[in-house]
């Protein structure tokens, strides 16, 4: 009984040694062995302490790793490590990760020896028609990549996008991808990068052609160089969309070269929910500081997690078959057909595995693919990378977060952008000392301020950089665009700050914010420049020549008006319309003196109580006003300013001026356009300093927006405005089409509208020039420098004229018989008079006589009648001597001021006088002394 039961127990041991096997054996090749690269040896020396370590190792057995090294691709080499391996027993094989020849013939070896091989290297270039049933491809494949991709770009409504491929291969990967294209509206531009593997000539093509959505195939080191040279240009910025097709886009150092508001995207297969990630990346970090200088990665590389997750899939396919059989590796030959017998059952169990490794679920199809799986986007942000969708094998794209950030303030918070301009008073101009200076303290202006303004509301920052070819912009012949507006276009700056005109052609090419100032075209010219002025300005409207030929028309006109009034018989009258045709006296109101004097009112326009009976006179009469007509008209004045309609106005080329001529319909504009284009030499100007100066130098008008021409119209006195405003529009701030900081910097401009901050900007930058404005031009009246002489000649002509009066004085005292009285003594008795005003009615003075009142004067055989003008009035006998007392006494009552006495206004007019012959013929053989005596006083008196 005793020998009995040590037999027992043996048998035992052996039927559980039989059953329960010491180890299983897993071969691993890597094609990048250091301990300084991607951490594949450490994730499977991880993976296998960890299954070592489990509770249920008693089922399996420990758990071998043999590591083969390959050294290089290719297939002599692959095939003698894959002979040695199969030599060993092995249950399964994990391929190298980036060997394209070598897991050919590692795949087609496991084939035909029944050895389940597991991938984790890419899909191969040519694909298998009769892929081996022994092979498992652990990486996602490349058709749901361009599913994926294809699903980002239905997202961002990308109709058109650039392919860049780091190698050929990216052609057939994302296949699929390019068929979609083949077969939709969308437009999809390839790229491929040449031997020097440099990306700044494919970059700058894509710039031009303003392809915001790009598309890189490459691996995380070509991706970051293509980041590095993108920023470089300009192209990291909120209006382009990154998207990389690469599995490791969490390997991206995107701190260095990205822009926050950069939408880079991608894609990640790592589930950083396992329990197991962390520890495995804190593995890494330590082995790498251990044994490298620095980080080679800034995250877990995809191939080791994926050959941690293989050796993982491999144990749990052979736990479940070493349920239902025993499981053992058998030594295999390359040089005999012998299988392993094992292989079938383990492989179909290997794609009933389902569990969760470090990439996510892993599962496999019938076809031996990864299936039932999820791709999570990331994105970049201020945080690191964030999950915002993801992309499920059997149920498609998911997007949990829109995008861009609807937080458009938060994204500009503490945000560098870059600000194209021109140098264009007072909007954009230099400092004295700008030399001194750096950044944007070297610029000053109503841009520069409102940039500040803008920048203290929405906490951003900015760049200011002008524009490399100096202009606004315009299109050209091949759709391309100068100036700031192609700099918009091709995503070199964010904004445009300057005059930059808000026009329909460049609307359709960029954005625009509300304007921020209102104006219009108009024309400067000029001001008409005169001589000097003067005392004597007041005869700068005509010639000297043109002041000789009218005294000498005037004193034409007078003389040959005497004569014809003497000659004619039609202006000599009745002295009194009361008498008519019982006196025999006739008058002619056209004295010498009064004939000078008639032409003198007509061209003051003051018009005489003269007027012109007879034809003759009419006719010289008329023929003087029509002359003196052109002279008084106000257009005949001076010089007259033009307008539109007389100008073929110039203007700058390359601005939303010449724009507006070109389009114009109206027959004005048209007309000043075709004028203007076709002048030669060239009427356009390259910028507004050009154009002052032509205006200045030369007979040239120049058109440009009201607001400049304000500004230099208050530093110019020369420059003048003429008419008023030929348009309306307004200047905006200029963005790439689609910006998202549109609405924010809309409602900035509108709040300092309401603050009245951009009129104070205004008066800042306007006013405080040295000339006056347009209103105190108006207002301001003419000074003693410009009518001066006017009133020199009218102290002249009161000194002629009081001269002339004492000449008068002294010759009728001189012509008065009698010589009691001295010219001084009745000079001062005159002025005596004048000093107590005293009555003004008095006889004829003779000397030595006293003072007289006028009393009725007998007529002797004509008579004679002193009348209310303080003449004498006689016939020859005509007149009744009653009739004759009466007038002389009426005209002493009319003098007195008795208001019931009616005198004829016809009888203060009495010049001129001749008696008129009596009826019969008969006339007075002898002229009585009265008679004579009442020619000399008609003849020496003067006209009233």
């Amino acid at each position: 009984m005793l020998t009995a039961c040590p037999l027992l127990l043996f048998l035992m041991w052996v039927r559980v040694s039989c059953s329960a096997p010491l180890s299983f054996r897993i071969a691993a090749i890597l094609d990048d062995p250091m301990e300084c690269s991607r951490g594949e040896r450490l994730a499977i020396t991880l993976a296998k302490d960890s299954i070592n370590r489990s509770t249920n190792r008693s089922t399996t057995g420990k758990l071998e790793v043999d590591i083969f090294e390959l050294l290089r691709d290719s297939e002599y080499e692959t095939g003698e490590t894959m002979c040695q391996i199969v030599s060993k027993g092995v249950v399964a094989v994990l391929g190298p990760s980036a060997s394209p020849a070598s897991n050919s013939i590692i795949s087609n070896i496991c084939g035909e020896k029944e050895v389940p091989y597991v991938r984790v290297a890419p899909e191969d270039i040519l694909k298998v028609q009769f892929p081996r049933f022994t092979t498992l491809n652990l990486r996602p494949p490349n058709t749901h990549i361009s599913l994926a991709v294809a699903g980002l770009l239905s997202f961002f409504n990308s109709s058109t996008a650039c392919l860049i491929c780091a190698k050929a291969e990216c052609l057939l990967n994302l296949e699929r991808l390019l068929r979609q294209f083949l077969i939709s509206k969308e437009t999809l531009s390839v790229r491929m990068l040449d031997d020097s593997q440099d990306p700044t000539p494919l970059l700058k093509e894509i710039r031009d052609d303003k392809t915001a959505t790009i598309i890189v195939d490459a691996n995380a080191t070509m991706s970051h160089i293509i980041l590095e040279r993108a920023s470089e240009l300009g192209m990291l910025s909120v209006y382009y969309t990154y998207i990389f097709t690469s599995l490791e886009f969490s390997l991206l150092r995107l701190d260095d070269v990205a822009d926050r508001r950069v939408n880079i995207v991608g894609f990640s297969i790592f589930n950083r929910t396992h329990p197991f990630f962390q520890d495995f990346l804190l593995s890494l970090n330590r082995s790498w500081q251990e044994n490298c200088d620095h980080a080679p990665f800034a995250g877990a590389p995809l191939s080791s997690a994926l050959l941690y997750d293989a050796v993982h899939a491999v144990v749990s396919a052979v736990r479940q078959l070493n349920r239902s059989q025993s499981v053992g590796a058998t030594q295999l030959s390359c040089k005999s057909s012998k299988i392993w017998e094992h292989g079938t059952s383990l492989m179909n169990y290997l794609r009933m595995v389902e569990l969760e490794g470090l990439t996510g679920h892993i599962e496999f199809n019938s076809k031996g693919q990864r299936s039932n799986y999820a791709l999570r986007i990331m994105q970049n942000s201020r945080e690191g990378l964030r999950q915002i969708g993801q992309w499920h094998s059997e149920q498609g794209l998911s997007m949990e977060r829109k995008l861009p950030s609807l937080n458009v303030t938060d994204s500009l918070f503490n945000t560098t952008l870059i600000i194209t301009t021109i140098l264009e008073n007072p909007y954009v101009m230099l400092r004295q000392n700008h030399q001194e200076l750096e950044g944007n303290d070297r610029y000053e202006g109503f841009c520069v301020d409102m940039l500040k303004e803008l920048a203290a509301i929405l906490k951003f920052k900015y760049r200011i950089r002008l524009v490399a070819d100096g202009v606004y912009g315009v299109p050209g012949a091949n759709g391309t665009w100068t100036g700031m507006v192609g700099e918009l276009i091709s995503r070199k700056a964010d904004l445009a700050v300057a005059g930059l005109t808000i026009t329909a052609e460049r609307e359709k090419v960029i954005d625009f914010s509300k304007p921020f100032m209102t104006l219009g075209i108009s024309i400067m010219y000029r001001v008409h420049l005169g001589r000097r002025p003067g005392y004597f300005s007041f005869l700068d409207p005509f010639s000297p020549g043109v002041w000789l030929f009218m005294l000498l028309a005037y004193l034409a006109v007078s003389c040959v008006l005497f004569l014809v009034a003497r000659l004619t018989p039609y202006e000599w009258c009745t002295p009194h319309p009361c008498l008519k045709g019982r006196c025999n006296l006739l008058i002619n109101q056209y004295s010498l003196g009064n004939s000078f004097w008639f032409p003198v009112g007509g061209f003051m326009q003051q018009g005489s109580t003269i007027a012109p009976r007879a034809l003759s006179t009419r006719c010289v009469s008329g023929v003087w006003i029509s002359l003196i007509i052109p002279f008084t008209l106000p257009s005949h004045r001076g010089w007259r300013c033009p307008s539109a309609n007389d100008l073929s106005g110039q203007n700058q080329h390359g601005g939303s001026t010449m724009t507006f001529f070109q389009n114009s319909r109206y027959q004005t504009y048209q007309r000043m356009w075709n004028f203007m284009h076709s002048k030669q030499p060239s009427v356009f100007v390259k910028s507004t300093e050009e154009g002052i100066a032509r205006v200045l130098n030369s007979n040239y008008a120049y058109l440009l927006e009201s607001t400049m021409n304000e500004y230099y119209r208050q530093r110019n006195c020369n420059l003048t405005q003429i008419g008023g405003l030929l348009d309306t529009k307004g200047y905006g701030i200029g963005m790439p089409v689609g910006s998202v900081y549109r609405d924010e910097f809309d409602l900035a401009i509108l709040k300092l509208q309401e603050d009245n901050r951009l009129e104070i900007l205004k008066r800042k930058w306007w006013d405080g020039g040295k000339c006056p404005k347009e209103e105190d031009h108006r207002a301001k009246g003419l000074g003693m420098e410009n009518i001066g002489g006017i009133f020199v000649v009218l102290v002249c002509g009161l000194l002629v004229a009081i001269l002339m009066a004492v000449l008068e004085f002294v010759w009728m005292l001189r012509q008065s018989p009698g010589t009691e009285v001295s010219v001084c003594e009745e000079m001062l008795r005159e002025l005596q008079g004048i000093v107590l005003c005293q009555d003004s009615l008095q006889l004829r003075r003779r000397r030595g006589a006293g003072p007289q009142r006028p009393r009725p004067l007998p007529l002797r055989g004509g008579g004679a009648a002193s009348l209310s003008n303080g003449k004498l009035c006689g016939g020859l006998g005509v007149v009744p001597e009653p009739l004759v007392q009466r007038l002389a006494q009426e005209a002493g009552l009319a003098v007195r001021g008795c208001s019931h006495v009616r005198i004829c206004p016809e009888c203060r007019r009495f010049q001129g006088l001749r008696p008129r012959p009596p009826a019969g013929g008969r006339a007075s053989p002898t002229p009585s002394d009265d008679s004579i005596e009442w020619e000399k006083a008609s003849n020496s008196s003067e006209p009233e």
